[in-house]
């Protein structure tokens, strides 16, 4: 069978006689099984799937009995789909799609979407898009066979009309009338062509020739095929919502979860360094030894004056503490008395509010003096100064001579740093504990000076002193260390429950991707059937995916961020907001979109057109 340029033929035949089958091969929506089937001389069962899409693009414009619009885009929108994947500017193609409804008599419909059109109107919609990109050859699919009488004869004058005009036409029917219009009749029973009426040996001189060949834009396909993902999320919002609730629960968590952690780390070292910088911590006991300090009574005020003396120490002092009874006038407390050295203020960072701390005087004469903690003062000096009053502690009377600075609670606990005194150490152990030995010993070291270096001295002069190692020493940036270290063990936790969250909302957006794909196919058909690439039907759907887990990342980081801070301020714990989690919140959903969405998108890329056409 050979068609000749100009022409118009009508294909005719009984139902299974291969009218379809035909018409499918001649169009490029199918390929043969066997034989040769050649346009302008090229032989189309050689070219890949690109190639048979340049043809149904530049060559062919397909006229189909049930019209194959896509139910969501209007009359403009169906129109304007063949040459976007031309890659022309978005407002020639509309100008374009306008001119050919309006010709059509269309021109007050171009907004309407097909079901609000009537059959006849749908089918001129479907002439308009295969005129959109100048098409040499028109193959029609029983384009009266839906329709009643009146539009029938219609829709026959306008491919007359196009006949004239040089458009190759070729129709399939059953319908010996509509076949009376054509100049050349095939009649095909059982596969092979048993009549051939009208063939003209020559083509007509004024014969529309193909269009010039334009490579597919990708910004072009690209910008459409967002907008055709905003608009199918738009018409399935429940759907959409759905789809995009665990995207938004693995973001947030991402965001929310690493934003308290780091809160809580930064509280943590928060503390350690209002305590005091640069400390090293002189504990009784080898460390690690279950009982080790219990029985260690070593040290003594020498450790301590040896220690101060150290070079690179800007100062030392001891510590300890118990919990003791106070009361003035009627009003009595149980808090912590520490018993230290004139230097705690410096070592600790920690300075009076009001009134002195003690001095090296006191210290020497064992004086019943103390300062308050702020939580302590309130409680027991209501109505006045406590600085110079007396009160009991464990019925001993002792004079305050200050109150320290408040630090404030820290954490959900219920420990309170200001609800506690503060005598000397020499005080401590002659009026209230009875010991003249210490339970640890801070170091404070100069500014500039390495605590590990220093740390070194320190067990080299404690262990020349002692003998032996009946002690332990801890620095504040080992403590920091280890809180950081915690905080990256933490942070990998709480990001891999999140990952976890984020790998569940991929699952789902691939299920309705799946789900999607299968409602589309007859619109993945029709994208084809009019030049879609399978690489244009794969961007299309993975645009889909990646525009849900998009706009779910964004959702879930702007939520994971306000509930951080909501429950930061109603459990009294610290929201650290950073850069970093939030663009792995929102890559990691931007990622999922990828990888989820590419099984669903490949799918959809490699059907056949013919296949997804015949599908509903």
């Amino acid at each position: 069978l050979e068609i000749r340029h100009g022409e118009f033929v009508a294909i005719v035949g009984q139902s299974g006689s291969g009218k379809s089958t035909l018409m499918n091969v001649l169009g490029c929506l199918d390929v043969p099984s066997a034989g040769r089937y050649e346009v302008n001389g090229l032989a189309v069962h050689r070219l890949n799937a690109d190639q048979l899409a340049r043809l149904r693009r530049e060559t062919f414009g397909f006229i189909f009995q049930r019209y194959h619009l896509v139910p969501s885009l209007t009359a403009l929108e169906n129109t304007e789909i063949p040459a976007v994947y031309t890659g022309l500017a978005p407002d020639r193609r509309r100008a374009r799609a306008r001119e050919l409804l309006e010709t059509l008599g269309l021109g007050e419909r171009l907004h309407h979407r097909p079901g609000e059109l009537s059959g006849g109107q749908q089918q001129r919609v479907s002439i308009a898009r295969a005129l959109m990109n100048g098409a040499e050859v028109i193959l029609a699919d029983e384009p009266t066979g839906a329709l009643d009488a009146e539009t029938g004869d219609s829709v026959l004058g306008i491919l007359r009309q196009l006949y004239a005009q040089g458009h190759t036409i070729v129709v399939v029917t059953h319908d010996e009338q509509v076949a009376a219009q054509a100049q050349r009749r095939v009649r095909l029973k059982d596969g092979h062509v048993v009549e051939d009426q009208g063939w003209e040996p020559t083509a007509k001189p004024e014969a529309v020739t193909a269009t010039a060949h334009r490579e597919p834009r990708p910004l072009v396909i690209l910008q459409q095929s967002l907008k055709v993902a905003l608009r199918t999320l738009a018409l399935n919002r429940l759907r959409t919502a759905l789809t995009l609730l665990g995207i938004v629960i693995g973001a947030g968590s991402v965001v929310a979860m690493l934003g308290i952690g780091e809160g809580a780390t930064q509280a943590v070292v928060a503390k350690i360094q209002s305590t005091g910088a640069n400390l090293l911590t002189v504990n009784r006991g080898a460390g690690m030894t279950r009982g080790s300090g219990r029985d260690v009574r070593s040290f003594l005020a020498g450790d301590i004056a040896a220690l101060a003396v150290l070079p690179g120490v800007e100062a030392a002092i001891p510590e300890s503490e118990m919990t003791v009874t106070v009361r003035y006038e009627n009003r009595d407390a149980q808090v912590s008395a520490v018993g230290t050295g004139p230097a705690y203020p410096v070592v600790r960072n920690w300075p009076v509010e009001r009134g002195v701390f003690f001095t090296d005087d006191h210290e020497r004469r064992s004086a019943r003096v103390l300062l308050l903690g702020a939580t302590t003062a309130n409680n027991l000096f209501t109505d006045r100064d406590p600085v110079g009053q007396y009160l009991l502690v464990n019925k001993t009377p002792f004079q305050v001579i200050g109150v320290m600075q408040a630090k404030g609670a820290s954490g959900t606990g219920s420990y309170d740093p200001d609800d506690r005194v503060w005598v000397p150490a020499s005080t401590y152990g002659t009026h209230l504990s009875g010991q003249r030995w210490y339970r640890n010993m801070i170091v404070k070291a100069a500014d500039g000076e390495d605590l590990d270096v220093l740390q070194g001295q320190l067990e080299a002069l404690l262990l020349t002193r002692h003998g032996h190692l009946d002690f332990s020493i801890r620095n504040s940036a080992d403590i920091i260390r280890t809180v950081s270290e915690t905080r990256q063990t933490f942070t990998l936790l709480l990001g891999f429950i999140a990952v976890i969250s984020l790998v569940v909302g991929g699952i789902g957006v691939m299920n309705i991707m799946l789900v999607s794909v299968i409602e589309r196919i007859s619109e993945i058909g029709i994208r084809m059937a009019v030049g879609a690439r399978p690489r244009d039907v794969m961007i299309q759907f993975l645009i889909e995916a990646v525009t849900v887990c998009f706009l779910g990342g964004l959702i879930g980081v702007v939520l994971g961020a306000a509930s951080g801070y909501a429950m930061a301020w109603f459990g009294s714990w610290t929201m650290v907001l950073r850069a970093e989690p939030m663009l792995l919140a929102f890559g990691c959903a931007f990622l999922t979109g990828v990888v989820f969405g590419f099984f669903p998108a490949r799918k959809a890329a490699g059907l056949s057109p013919v296949e997804a056409l015949n599908r509903e």
